[in-house]
C-alpha cells in the first residue's frame, strides 16, 4: 500500500506505509498500515476524545501504564459479548495494554435504531463497538466472520465459517498483538448457547497452542510475523449452573448431560468449571469517579442498535469468576489476577531474552526507575512537573531500541523484545502528550468566518466528502496548554488516498509556543483522479458468503479502511521528537446535535444505486418498473445520464435518462419502464449505468450509522438481480404499511404491482384505515412506536370491519391479537433449510392466488423466522410448522384467525430477509396474504 507525505520542508513525497512493527527479521518486513500490534502512535479519530482519555486524568493512567508490561486480549463472538468491567478493570486501573478480538460485527442481530441490517449492520455495530472500546480503554480487531444470524450449535458455525479461516484470524490476532493471557467470556460448550459463541470459546483455547507454533498458518510467518505463545488463557465460568437435569442450552431451550471440554488439555470432565480467580469490577476507581463496571457499562451504552441506551447500575462489590483453561506458568489453583506467575514489571520484558545478561535488565530498570520518578512528581494540577522524567524515559527507550536492533538477539527474541519496548515508546510518547497539554485540530478549511463572533466559531460548514481530483485546503492547529516551551519541528499531512500537499505560507524553521498559543498552518491538497473510494477493506460478493473477503492481506483483522487523509505534527521537548496525529475532519450543522465532526471521506463524483438490490417479476408482467437513484457529490452542478444494461431483447424506456443536480449532496431519481421479451422462471441481472463527464460510474453507496455514531459508506454495484416467478395477487389492492424497525418490505412490495402507502401513527391512532384492503405491520412495529400498543384497539377494530391486518415478527411481551396468544420463549428457526410442512394446505392463505407447496421454502437465507407463537386460542389456525434438527415442532410462525368481517395475521417467517433477496417462494407466500380480504372461500 502506498501513501504520499508531505510535511513542511519536504515538499510531496512517496513512500511506502509500513508501519513496520517488528523490523527487519530474517529479511522479512511486517506490514501493519492499520497499527493493530499497537507498536506506533495513534491518529485521534475524532475531534475530542472523553474526558477520562485527555488531560492529568489520562496522564496517571499511562503512567500506570508504563510500569507494567501486562498484556491481555478477550476473544469473542460479537460486539456486545464483551465483559466491559473486567477489560475496563485491567486496561484502566491495572495498566494492561488490552485488545478485543471480536470474530464477526454482529450482522445477524437487531437495529432499534436505523434501517440498516446485514453489511450495513455489520458496519453501524464496527463504528458503536469503537465507540464502546474508547470508554473501556482497549484496541480493537476483528475476524472476517459474519454474524449470519442465530446459530443453535457449533457445528453449524463451523459449516458455514469453516475452522481454520476462523483459527487463522485468531493466530494471527494473537501473533500481531502478543498478549501474555488470553480470556475469553465463552468456553465452547452448550451452556455458551448460541453457536458463535461456543466457537469464540474454543477459539480462546485453540489460540493458546497454536499462536506459538511456527508450523500453523506459516504464511503469516512468511508475510513477517513472528509466533508467539501466551502465558494463560482464560473463560469466564459460566452463568447457567449444573442441576439435576443437567446443564441448560439456552439455544435450544434443553438441557443436556454435563460435560465440560478443555481445549487445551484435550481432557472431558462432569465438573463445572471452578473459579482460579475473580476479577474485583464492581472495585471504585477514585481516576474515574465510579467503579469499573459502572465506567464499562457506559461503552456497552454506546452500543444502541442491540439496547436501546443502557443505565448505569449501582455502586457496589461485583465480582466475576474466571477458570484458567491453559498455564505456561506456576501459580497456584487460587490466584489474584490473571498474571499471577508473570513478571509483568517493565523489568520482565528481560524475560523474553534470558541469555542477555549485558544490557537490557540494566536499561529497563533505569527507565523503570524514571516512570517512578515521574508517578512521584505528579500533580493533578500540574502535569508538567512529569515531563522531564518522560523525556528521559523516551529517550532511554529509543537508546534500548537502537541497542536491541544492533544486538545478536536471537531473531525471536529480538522480535518480542522490540515489541514490548515499542509499546512502550508509543506509551512515553503518549503521556508527553497529556503531560504538555498538547493538542491537534484538523479540518477541511471552509468559508472563512468573519464578524465580532469569528474568534469564538470553528468555522463554517465544510464539505464531508471529497471527489478524485478535487483541490482543497487543510487547517492544521497545534496548541500548548502549558507554560514549558516546545518547538513545532514538522506538520504535515499523510494520505492513502495518494493526495499531495503543500503549505500554503512560505514560513520556514521552527516556531516555539508555550502558554496556550498555537501554531497554525493551512495546507493546500490534490487528489489524483484517480483517488480511491474510503470504503471497507472487507467485502462479500453476496448473502449467501459467510465470511468476508479482505483484498489487502496486511488489513485484516482491521476495524475499518484507512483514512483518506491523516495531519500529523511533531514538537521537540528537550530533545525528543513527541508526535500528535489525527484524522482530518469536516463539520456541518444539525440543529439539536450542533457541530458534528465527522472524518473526511473520497468518494466517487457520482453514485448511482438501485434498491432494493433484487426482486422478482410476476410471470405475467408486460412491463415493469426500474428507478436509478443518482447522488453527486461534485462541488457545483452536475448533469448527466442514466441507462440500464439489461438482458438481451429487453428494452428501457426513455433509453437514456437525463439528471441534473445543483450541488454536492443533491440526489435524484431515474424512473425507467422495461419491457421484457418475455419472462421464464430464471434469474435476470440489469445493471445502471450513469454517465457523467465522460467517465462512467456502476456503483453506488449508502451512508449507514444514525445520529451520535461516526457513519460509514457500504457500496454495492448498482445491479437488480431479478427472478420471473409465476406470483399472482389479488388485483387493486389497497395497502397501508407501518414501517417497523427497518426493513425493505414495503420496498419489495412493489415487484407485486402493490404500492403501499406509508401509515403514520396518527393514522392508526386515528383510525384512518378504512381505505384500505390490507394494514401491514413492519418488524417489531411494536417497539419501533411505543404508542402502538394502545392504539391496537383501532387495529383491531379495523380488521372486525372487513380488514386484514397483518403483524410481522415482534418480541417480548406481546398479546395484541384478537384473540390470546403468547411468544413464551420467543423460539427461533435458524436453519434456513429446515424442512416446512404445510398443516392445512386449503386455507386460502396457502392456495389463493398461488398454490403453495414445499418447493416455496427453497431457496431461504439466513433463517426460517424468528419468535415463533409458543401458544395460541384455538380461534387461530395453525398452517405451517417446521423446526430445526433436535427442537420441538414449531407450528407459531404462520397464524390466521377471522375476527368479525376480516381476519388477523401473524407471521414469523423472515419475510423481511427474503423479500430483499428475491427469495420466490416468500413473494408467493406473501402475496397469498395480502389477497385474504378478496379470497371467496375465506367470506
Amino acid at each position: 500500500m502506498t501513501i504520499m507525505r508531505s510535511f513542511t520542508g519536504l515538499g510531496a513525497v512517496t513512500a511506502v506505509a509500513l508501519a513496520m512493527s517488528g523490523g527487519a527479521v530474517g529479511g522479512q518486513k511486517l506490514q501493519d498500515p492499520a497499527n493493530l500490534a499497537g507498536e506506533q502512535v495513534r491518529a485521534a479519530v475524532g475531534v475530542r476524545e472523553i474526558a477520562a482519555n485527555e488531560g492529568a486524568t489520562a496522564l496517571w493512567q499511562s503512567l500506570v501504564k508504563l510500569r507494567t508490561r501486562a498484556s491481555l486480549m478477550m476473544i469473542v463472538a460479537h460486539p456486545d459479548d464483551e465483559d466491559g468491567g473486567m477489560l475496563t478493570y485491567e486496561a484502566r486501573g491495572q495498566g494492561a495494554h488490552v485488545a478485543m478480538m471480536t470474530l464477526t460485527r454482529g450482522e445477524g442481530g437487531q437495529n432499534l435504531m436505523s434501517g440498516d441490517f446485514d453489511d450495513a449492520l455489520g458496519l453501524v455495530r464496527t463504528q458503536e463497538l469503537l465507540a464502546a472500546g474508547r470508554y473501556m480503554g482497549i484496541d480493537q480487531m476483528w475476524g472476517t466472520q459474519l454474524d449470519f444470524g442465530f446459530s443453535k450449535t457449533k457445528e453449524e458455525s463451523f459449516d458455514s465459517w469453516g475452522h481454520d479461516r476462523v483459527l487463522y484470524d485468531a493466530v494471527r490476532a494473537v501473533r500481531l498483538y502478543r498478549p501474555l493471557v488470553v480470556t475469553a467470556v465463552f468456553i465452547g460448550g452448550i451452556t455458551d448457547g448460541h453457536g458463535q459463541h461456543q466457537v469464540s470459546g474454543e477459539m480462546a483455547q485453540e489460540v493458546f497452542e497454536a499462536a506459538g507454533d511456527p508450523k500453523v498458518f506459516p504464511d503469516q510467518i512468511a508475510q513477517g510475523l513472528m509466533p508467539w505463545s501466551p502465558l494463560k488463557v482464560y473463560g469466564r465460568v459460566p452463568f447457567f449452573s449444573v442441576s439435576e437435569k443437567g446443564m441448560y442450552d439456552y439455544a435450544t431451550g434443553k438441557y443436556a448431560p454435563a460435560r465440560f471440554y478443555n481445549y487445551v488439555t484435550k481432557v472431558w470432565t462432569t465438573e463445572s468449571p471452578k473459579a482460579n480467580v475473580t476479577v474485583p469490577e464492581g472495585d471504585y476507581s477514585p481516576v474515574l469517579g465510579m467503579s469499573y463496571l459502572q465506567f464499562g457499562r457506559l461503552g456497552l451504552g454506546q452500543q444502541k442498535t442491540q439496547n436501546g441506551g443502557m443505565g448505569i447500575p449501582a455502586a457496589g462489590e461485583f465480582d466475576v469468576p474466571y477458570h484458567r483453561y491453559g498455564s505456561r506458568v506456576s501459580s497456584g489453583e487460587q490466584e489474584k489476577s490473571f498474571f499471577d506467575g508473570v513478571d509483568v514489571s517493565l523489568t520482565g520484558v528481560a524475560s523474553l531474552a534470558p541469555d542477555e545478561t549485558r544490557f537490557l535488565k540494566q536499561d529497563l530498570a533505569k527507565i523503570d526507575g524514571l516512570v517512578q520518578q515521574a508517578m512521584a512528581s505528579y500533580k493533578i494540577a500540574a502535569p508538567e512537573k512529569t515531563a522531564p522524567f518522560l523525556s528521559d524515559g523516551l529517550k532511554a527507550t529509543d537508546a534500548l531500541i537502537a541497542k536491541v536492533e544492533a544486538s545478536g538477539l536471537a531473531a525471536q527474541e529480538k522480535f518480542d523484545v522490540l515489541h514490548e519496548l515499542r509499546v512502550k515508546r508509543v506509551q512515553f510518547n503518549d503521556a508527553l502528550v497529556e503531560a504538555l497539554g498538547l493538542s491537534l485540530r484538523a479540518q477541511v478549511a471552509g468559508k472563512a468566518e468573519t464578524g465580532p463572533f469569528a474568534r469564538i466559531g470553528d468555522g463554517n460548514d465544510t464539505f464531508v466528502t471529497a471527489v478524485p481530483g478535487q483541490t482543497f485546503a487543510v487547517q492544521v492547529r497545534v496548541v500548548n496548554g502549558s507554560n514549558v516551551p516546545v518547538k513545532v519541528t514538522a506538520s504535515g499531512l499523510e494520505s492513502s488516498a495518494g493526495a499531495t500537499s503543500a503549505r500554503a505560507d512560505a514560513r520556514a524553521g521552527d516556531v516555539t509556543i508555550a502558554g496556550d498559543k498555537a501554531d497554525d498552518v493551512r495546507f493546500t491538497v490534490k487528489l489524483p483522479v484517480d483517488a480511491k473510494a474510503t470504503r471497507p477493506p472487507f467485502s462479500r460478493p453476496g448473502i449467501e458468503q459467510a465470511y468476508y473477503d479482505v483484498a489487502d492481506p496486511a488489513m485484516r483483522n482491521a476495524s475499518l479502511p484507512l483514512p483518506p487523509l491523516t495531519a500529523w505534527v511533531t514538537v521537540d521537548y528537550d530533545g525528543v521528537g513527541v508526535r500528535l496525529g489525527q484524522v482530518v475532519q469536516t463539520l456541518h450543522r444539525v440543529t439539536g446535535q450542533g457541530t458534528v465532526y465527522e472524518p473526511l471521506v473520497v468518494a466517487p463524483a457520482i453514485s448511482v444505486q438501485v434498491s432494493p438490490a433484487a426482486g422478482v417479476v410476476p410471470l405475467t408482467e408486460k412491463t415493469l418498473m426500474m428507478t436509478a437513484q443518482v447522488k453527486s457529490n461534485v462541488k457545483g452542478p452536475a448533469a448527466g445520464t442514466v441507462k440500464l444494461e439489461l438482458p438481451p431483447g429487453w428494452t428501457a424506456s426513455p433509453e437514456r435518462g437525463e439528471f441534473s443536480l445543483a450541488k454536492d449532496g443533491d440526489s435524484v431519481e431515474v424512473p425507467f419502464v422495461v419491457t421484457p421479451e418475455k419472462i421464464s422462471e430464471t434469474a435476470y441481472t440489469m445493471t445502471a449505468v450513469a454517465t457523467y463527464a465522460g467517465k462512467d460510474y456502476r456503483e453506488g453507496y449508502e451512508t449507514v450509522g444514525y445520529a451520535g455514531v461516526l457513519p460509514a459508506n457500504l457500496y454495492r454495484p448498482a445491479t437488480y438481480k431479478a427472478r420471473g416467478v409465476d406470483v399472482k395477487v389479488a388485483p387493486g389492492l389497497k395497502v397501508g404499511y407501518l414501517p417497523g424497525t427497518g426493513d425493505e418490505v414495503q420496498a419489495s412490495l412493489e415487484n407485486l404491482g402493490v404500492h403501499a402507502t406509508t401509515l403514520t401513527m396518527d393514522d392508526v391512532a386515528g383510525g384512518k384505515l378504512s381505505g384500505y384492503d390490507v394494514v401491514v405491520l413492519g418488524v417489531r412495529a411494536y417497539a419501533a412506536h411505543p404508542g402502538l400498543a394502545a392504539a391496537n384497539g383501532q387495529l383491531l377494530k379495523y380488521a372486525r370491519n372487513g380488514g386484514v391486518v397483518i403483524v410481522q415478527y415482534n418480541r417480548g411481551t406481546f398479546d395484541y391479537g384478537p384473540y390470546p396468544y403468547s411468544l413464551g420463549e420467543e423460539e427461533k428457526v435458524v436453519n434456513e433449510a429446515a424442512p416446512v410442512k404445510l398443516l392445512m394446505p386449503e386455507s386460502p392463505a396457502l392456495s389463493w392466488p398461488n398454490r403453495i407447496t414445499e418447493r416455496d421454502f427453497d431457496g431461504w437465507v439466513e433463517e426460517r423466522g424468528h419468535s415463533f407463537m409458543e401458544s395460541w386460542d384455538p380461534q387461530y389456525q395453525a398452517l405451517l410448522e417446521t423446526h430445526d434438527p433436535g427442537q420441538d415442532p414449531q407450528k407459531g410462525g404462520l397464524l390466521v384467525a377471522k375476527t368479525g368481517k376480516g381476519v388477523y395475521v401473524y407471521v414469523a417467517f423472515a419475510l423481511y430477509r427474503e423479500l430483499p433477496e428475491g427469495v420466490p417462494g416468500a413473494y408467493r407466500l406473501f402475496a397469498n396474504l395480502l389477497s385474504l380480504g378478496k379470497s371467496r372461500d375465506l367470506k
